[in-house]
């Protein structure tokens, strides 16, 4: 049946007014990225966000629409740490997490049986998450949290939109909660009753949680090795235990020039909150004898390090040995901050002359070298090859009077190499070493 031009006209026009009110409807709306930072009184950043860290937030499609059921609001979210396909679907703009309050969230963290510091405070939380922006944008890597507590973290980088995070809990008193939490969706959160700081302890064997070796903890997470030059496939977030900060550092820096427990695994990144006193060790230059350690040397030689992040130490919940929160009142000093540092292992630090099978001769060659930084390189390298000290000083165009507290990471590295290079070096001075190492401990 024929219809004339004015019921034409009626009809385009309702169908263009029901278009235009679909389109409005807040769930079609384009979703996109808030990236405003806390600017709380008690929170000092004394570095701004460095250039290019920010990203610009992905063109979007259109979003999906999330519908109610029985059980809540279904969360519909990739259980594979891969970049979303055109889109950036933070669930929070919909059905935000609630991170709960201080009182509430102080109140479950004395549940903890350990000397630790946890996150209790949501706006601390998305602090940190704000400096990881551009991590959970890039959505290639999975994210570890070291023992989340009461998961007021883990809440803040789901809410920003991590795709996938694993929760390493080392306290069965925090499972319950992360675990019913890990239910609610669908792939995004993993709860792994596990001690990262513990992971590969000596021995063979099973053993009980939260011990565990990383092999079981990467296969059951269906994580597999990746080349050296491929991208980063796991970043570590937490809080490094101020008991034993130094040993768990030096722990790391042994398996990562060896490529042994989680480096196996690839370019495993670190952004982790560090007592300023440790970092500022991690990042000494040279000519300052008494703080330039092999320490430093090592880290610098294997990592790129950057501050991301400088808080008070009052910002965190500290759990002492008789279960209360620490309640000292006395002041403390920018000394007593931590700093949020991210970590990464150079794409660069092998080849042909260091390898992860030579890695741990390295190690002790500079802890050899800075035992005393006011001693002449030259005398250094004689004591290893009587005569070879002249050549070698020559060729990194060092002076007769150069000091191994003079001489940069770089060239550490670079005179190491040199040393494989030339033949004229066996490792017998690596038993005094070891022997040394045994009775005094670390350098």
């Amino acid at each position: 049946m024929a219809a004339c031009g004015g019921c034409r006209f009626f009809v385009l026009t309702l169908r263009t007014l029901s278009g235009t009110s679909r389109s409005a409807s807040p769930c079609a709306l384009p979703l996109t990225k808030h990236s405003t930072l806390s600017t709380s009184a008690r929170t000092c950043s004394p570095d701004s966000f460095p250039s290019g860290s920010r990203k610009t937030p992905a063109q979007v499609g259109k979003p999906e629409l999330i519908t109610p059921s029985s059980g809540g609001v279904q969360r519909n979210l990739s259980a594979v740490a891969v970049p979303l396909q055109g889109q950036f679907r933070p669930l929070c703009r919909y059905d935000p997490l609630d991170l709960g309050d201080v009182d509430e969230n102080t109140q479950k963290a004395l549940a903890c049986k350990h000397l630790k510091r946890f996150i209790v405070d949501p706006s601390l939380a998305r602090i940190v998450t704000d400096h990881l922006a551009g991590d959970i944008e890039d959505g290639k890597a999975v994210i570890f949290e070291c023992n989340p507590g009461p998961g007021v973290l883990t809440r803040a980088l789901l809410n920003r939109g991590a795709q996938r995070v694993v929760a390493l809990e080392s306290e069965a008193n925090f499972l319950p909660e992360l675990q019913d939490l890990e239910s609610k969706l669908e792939g995004q959160l993993d709860v792994v009753h596990c001690d990262f700081f513990k992971l590969d302890p000596i021995g063979q064997g099973s053993m009980k949680p939260p011990a565990m070796y990383s092999e079981k903890l990467f296969s059951d997470l269906a994580i597999s090795e990746v080349p050296w030059s491929a991208d980063v496939p796991v970043k570590v977030v937490g809080i490094f235990s101020h008991r034993n900060e130094k040993s768990l550092l030096w722990k790391l820096i042994y398996n990562l020039f060896e490529r042994r427990s989680i480096f196996r695994y690839g370019r495993v990144e670190l952004i982790m909150f560090i007592s300023k006193n440790e970092y500022m060790k991690l990042v000494t230059c040279p000519k300052d004898y008494k703080n330039y350690l092999a320490f430093s040397v090592l880290w610098q030689i294997a990592c790129d390090i950057e501050l991301l992040h400088e808080e008070p130490l009052s910002s965190f919940l500290s759990i002492s040995r008789s279960n209360k929160k620490s309640t000292s009142k006395t002041t403390t000093s920018q000394s007593d901050n931590l700093c949020l540092v991210r970590i990464t292992p150079r794409e660069d630090l092998f080849n042909s002359h260091l390898t992860p099978l030579n890695g741990s001769t390295l190690v002790l060659m500079v802890k050899q070298c800075l035992a005393k930084r006011k001693r002449r390189l030259i005398e250094q390298i004689n004591s290893w090859s009587p005569g070879c000290g002249s050549e070698l000083n020559s060729k990194l165009c060092f002076l007769d009077d150069t000091m191994t507290g003079d001489v940069y990471p770089d060239e550490y590295k670079r005179l190491f190499e040199l040393m494989e290079q030339s033949g004229n070096f066996t490792e017998s001075w690596l038993y005094e070493e070891m022997l040394e190492t045994t009775h005094t401990g670390h350098v």
